[in-house]
C-alpha cells in the first residue's frame, strides 16, 4: 500500500493557481484556482463570455495563462 493510501490524502491530478488570460482589451479568465483530486468530477458553469472555454483552453494547454500557472 502507498504511503498516500496510508496516510489517507490525496495528491490533486490538476492544480491551477492565480490562472488569467488577457486578450486585447479583455481579461477572459482572472486569478482563477483550481484542484481537482483523483475521482473528482467538477463542472463549470456560467454566462456567454465568462471564460469558460478560455479556461478549459488553458487546462488542455491549447492556450497559455497570461499569469499564474
Amino acid at each position: 500500500m502507498s504511503s498516500e493510501a496510508e496516510s489517507g490524502t490525496k495528491q490533486p491530478v490538476v492544480r491551477l493557481r492565480g490562472v488569467s488570460k488577457e486578450f486585447p482589451g479583455v481579461k477572459a479568465v482572472d486569478e482563477v484556482d483550481l484542484e481537482i483530486l483523483p475521482g473528482e468530477v467538477h463542472a463549470v458553469a456560467g454566462e456567454n463570455g465568462a471564460g469558460k472555454s478560455t479556461l478549459m483552453k488553458i487546462l488542455s494547454q491549447v492556450e497559455r495563462p497570461t499569469e499564474g500557472g
